[in-house]
């Protein structure tokens, strides 16, 4: 094989593995809410300025783990805030209830921080060269899709044998009757939130740490492609959402690698359309059966 296609293809891979954590949060959330959380993304991207400014007053190993749990009391504050009052309401409303939440992190980012893009701080362990297959890359390509598929197995442990997996469970089949059979909604909820926020903080700790700066709106497009992502492997499905951040991240940096970087991005929307169009559910999706 092609060294050069091969290093493209290790690229790709990584950012990939990346998607599929963020894709994770937006599965988590729809299964159990039926909600789109359009925030998620932009909750990306401030786990990114949370670890820029951890970083500049704490060791790394220290704010890798502050950085995930701000991340997390983050997605926490944000459902209980905006989505809770509203669960009752009709869909329409908590949708735009989440778009809403974005441009304000957008807005309180640029507010916050300015629009001028702020430099990453440098995680030495995960530039550490490497040479694989006679290419030379660093740590952060080998490991991400390692760690993605490693937290996937946990977290299909958890949903199988553990009560907090089984209150998820319930409450994604039936949210009346799980409510009547004793599970604890909010609490339900509300760890749903933490573990989407907190695979969204290891995302972007991966993402960020090839890339040289965050700014507001870093977080918007690569939360469209994990959105994608969700979308293409079947919104509700974890492995589904694994197998399509690896998809959207390999195939846009191939395209970018043969010198179409301009349709790179709208590679990704044309995958949205034609899954909309020839199998909505995604490939590991299942229909949902209206009760009349």
């Amino acid at each position: 094989m092609n060294l050069n296609l091969l290093e493209q293809a290790m690229i790709g891979i990584s950012i990939g593995g990346a998607y599929a954590l963020i894709a994770i949060g937006y599965t988590l959330v729809y299964g159990i809410l039926r909600l789109i959380n359009f925030a998620h993304g932009d909750i990306f991207m401030m786990a990114g300025y949370f670890m820029i400014f951890c970083a500049s007053i704490l060791p790394i190993y220290v704010a890798i783990p502050i950085t995930i749990i701000e991340t997390c009391i983050l997605g926490v504050l944000i459902e209980k805030v905006a989505y809770k009052p509203l669960r009752e309401a009709p869909r329409m409303s908590i949708m735009i209830s989440a778009i809403g939440v974005s441009y304000l992190l957008q807005n309180l980012a640029t507010y916050l921080f300015t629009a001028i893009p702020i430099q990453y701080p440098r995680i030495e362990f995960l530039k550490t060269p490497i040479t694989l297959f006679g290419v030379l890359t660093n740590l952060a390509n080998i490991i991400t899709p390692i760690i993605a598929i490693l937290l996937v197995l946990f977290l299909i442990w958890i949903l199988k044998n553990t009560k907090v997996g089984l209150s998820m469970r319930a409450v994604s089949r039936d949210y009346e009757a799980a409510s009547l059979m004793g599970v604890k909604i909010n609490k339900t909820i509300s760890w749903t939130f933490i573990i989407g926020s907190s695979l969204a903080a290891i995302g972007s700790i991966l993402y960020f740490s090839n890339r040289s700066a965050v700014f507001p709106y870093s977080g918007s497009l690569p939360g469209l492609k994990c959105f994608v992502a969700a979308v293409f492997g079947g919104i509700g499905s974890i492995p589904g959402a694994l197998i399509g951040g690896f998809f959207i991240g390999i195939c846009e940096n191939l395209i970018k690698s043969a010198g179409y970087s301009t349709f790179s991005d709208a590679f990704t929307f044309v995958v949205l359309i034609i899954m909309l169009l020839f199998r909505p559910t995604g490939l590991f999706g299942e229909k949902l059966i209206e009760k009349v």
